[in-house]
């Protein structure tokens, strides 16, 4: 099978079937994808929080595709295999005012950079998150005429944020148009279940992934299985801190369950509440824990308690 090389001078950053294939490819082929990271280079290593300000939305995550296979017909699964995913040195996460979980709450804009190391990501000298990355944006073309934003999942998938499609993992997408024309960007060197604060640690990357086909599979949505013997996360060696919120209503629940989370942080870890936002995007993972017991449901918020070094 061969091998595909797309570089990232071409990215889009929207869904459109009508978009012309940068390649054609048989299943079976790999295609190994360059990304820019999420603000497609409006931010970069000497960036100051001043330049959330000016961020400019309509250039948010450049897309690296699309990939047209060849023979993928709607009713098919486009089954995408994630072979590695690898860094560049740098990333990124921020407070961006009104936007996020907790968006009108955090009104000042604020930009934390990160050193990426073969496997941990320093927040500061004292907290290292595991390296354990993933595409936050795949799809396929969607199967309506127009150009659609990317920030939205959608049928087609796209934004979907999922952390767990690391390395190993293979992925199903529904083929919505001829040729599926499959793209990928909005890499992340880790987040937190949720992306609570708006953004993983943004990186640029080098994606490598096999592309085959399920003919007639007619899957409605995304579908994805991780590798066996692997564990979903290694952040959970050391045990978790975990708040908790009730209430009938399960986004405030997790607006709860985060908010309380972060004034745990900024007392106890010695850091300001923008930090500690963002500390949450990257690595505090929400789960629903009850979602029965009418009137009111459970959201907790799962902090690892591994990425905090002693020294």
């Amino acid at each position: 099978m061969a091998t595909h090389h797309l570089d990232d001078t071409q990215p889009h950053a929207f869904w459109d079937n009508t978009l012309p294939p940068r390649v054609h490819i048989q299943p079976g082929d790999t295609v190994v994808f360059e990304t820019l990271e999420a603000s497609a280079q409006q931010i970069q290593p000497h960036s100051t929080s001043e330049v959330i300000s000016t961020l400019d939305f309509a250039f948010i995550h450049p897309l690296t595709g699309p990939v047209y296979v060849e023979g993928a017909e709607p009713g098919d699964a486009l089954v995408v295999e994630i072979i590695s995913i690898k860094h560049k040195g740098w990333g990124w996460n921020a407070v961006i005012p009104n936007f996020g979980l907790l968006g009108e709450e955090f009104t000042e804009p604020y930009l934390h950079h990160y050193k990426l190391g073969e496997t941990s990501c320093e927040f500061r000298p004292d907290i290292h998150i595991p390296y354990e990355p993933f595409c936050g944006v795949m799809g396929v073309a969607p199967r309506e005429a127009g150009r659609f934003t990317t920030i939205p999942p959608r049928e087609n998938a796209g934004n979907i944020d999922i952390r767990h499609l690391t390395p190993g993992s293979k992925a199903f997408f529904p083929v919505l148009v001829p040729g599926a024309l499959f793209s990928c960007g909005d890499c992340h060197s880790a987040q937190g279940d949720g992306e609570v604060n708006g953004t993983g640690i943004e990186t640029l990357m080098t994606v490598t992934l096999t592309l085959t086909l399920q003919k007639g599979a007619n899957i409605p949505e995304l579908r994805f299985i991780t590798p066996p013997g692997k564990k979903l996360t290694v952040a959970d060696e050391a045990g978790y801190f975990v708040t908790t919120a009730h209430g009938p209503d399960l986004f405030k629940d997790s607006q709860q369950a985060i908010r309380y989370m972060i004034d745990h942080l900024s007392s106890e870890y010695h850091m300001t509440r923008e930090q500690a936002y963002c500390l949450c995007g990257a690595a505090v993972d929400l789960k629903i824990s009850e979602i029965v017991d009418a009137p009111n449901w459970i959201v907790s918020a799962y902090l690892p308690l591994s990425i905090f070094k002693k020294s």
